[in-house]
Parts: structure tokens; sequence; C-alpha cells
């Protein structure tokens, strides 16, 4: 048997040259090289539909994501990696909260990969019992939504989540709702954004996007 030396220590005995922030340099490469595998891995995936839902309107359907069970898993955690990534392990949230509709459907999954709660906003007069109410601006009209009184308590740390930020009307009502309910609200995470619409610039938190976007996605968001 060879005998061990400092450069070569024991198999059984840890590298003492192996410091922790080595190790934590070394994850956050691993990390960041996945999360651009998975991004691409996504980004194919994605479907466009031109002239939808109207004339010039070039459209991206996230839906692909969630018929295939092994693209939904790559979502999931590229999303996880994300948040980890831009949060760190210290200031990971307590609650994501998702916005309907198509923050419901990756939303809960991400709560549980980060160890969180999930809670809903939705529109108005879909939630029972007491609530808390913001307006936003759609193309359209005034809408609202609303969130559950309970759902955040003072002091956590909140990410609100959705599909895609276009005007950023309805990302911004939800940044209300979780202050109205004293939480802290570390950011918004989206899959995809229209960066010509800007809506980012109306919002007072981070922003992070998974996918790079497109113009002419649709803006009903």
């Amino acid at each position: 048997m060879a005998d061990s030396t400092s450069s070569h220590p024991p198999r059984d005995r840890p590298d003492a040259t192996e410091t922790p922030q080595k190790r934590l340099s070394a994850s956050a490469t691993s990390g960041s090289a996945e999360l651009s595998d998975l991004r691409m891995r996504l980004h194919r995936s994605l479907r466009q539909y031109p002239d939808f839902p109207s004339p010039g309107i070039l459209f991206e359907d996230i839906l692909p994501l969630f018929a295939d069970p092994l693209l939904h898993n790559s979502l999931v955690r590229a999303l996880e990696l994300q948040v980890t990534e831009s949060y760190g392990q210290k200031q990971t949230p307590d609650v994501v909260v998702g916005l309907e509709a198509r923050g419901f459907l990756f939303g809960p999954s991400l709560a549980l990969k980060v160890g969180a709660g999930f809670v809903p906003v939705r529109k108005q007069g879909k939630l029972p019992g007491p609530t808390e109410t913001a307006a936003f601006q759609k193309e359209y009209g005034q809408d609202f939504f609303q969130i559950q009184s309970d759902g955040i308590k003072p002091g956590q740390r909140v990410l609100i989540v959705d599909d895609i930020i276009a005007t950023g009307g309805s990302a911004s009502a939800a940044g209300s709702l979780v202050k109205k309910l004293g939480g802290t609200l570390l950011g918004y995470v989206f899959i995809l954004e229209l960066d010509f619409l800007k809506g980012r610039e109306r919002l007072d938190a981070p922003v992070h996007t998974l996918l790079s976007s497109q113009e002419g996605v649709s803006t009903n968001t």
C-alpha cells in the first residue's frame, strides 16, 4: 500500500486543503452549469403561435413544459436553481405566492422544493374568508386581486411567481398584497419576460427571469 502524503491523504480522511469555501464554490459552479443546460432544453420546448390571440402577436406557449414529465421536472429543478442562485441559502423564501392562473401550475412544486409554503393570489370573489384586495390595470380596464388575510404572517420572506411578466401590473398588485400582510418581499421569478413592455420597472423588488423572451408574446399579464 502506498504511504499517504499531505498531497494524497488517505481515502477515509477528508482533504485538509478542501475548505468549505472551495466546496461552496464548486457547488455554485456545478449549479450554474446545470441551470444553463436546463434553460436551453426548456427554451427549445416552447411552442410559438403567430397572430394569437390577435394579429401581430407571437404567443409563447409554455404548456408543453407540463405535458412531458421530464420537462416538467426540468422546469421545477431550473426554478429551484434560479431561486438558490438569486437568494442563496440564507434568504430562501418562507412563502411562495403564485398568481392566477398559470402561477398555480408550478408555484406549489417550487414551494416544496425550497421548503416553503404556497399561497395563491386569485381574482376577486374566488377566495373564502377575510381577504385583502388590490387593483391593477389591464388593457381592457381595471381588475382586482385578492389574498386570504391569514395567508402570510408578518416578517415572512415571500417570493412571487408567475409565467410571464408583461406590463407588470398584476405582479405589482400581488406585491402590494404581500406588504399589506406584513410580509418581506424578496422578489419575483417569471418563466418568460417581455422586455419591450418594461414591466420590471413597475416592480420594487428584484426580478428574475428563467428564459429569454421574444417580442410579440401575449400581453395579457
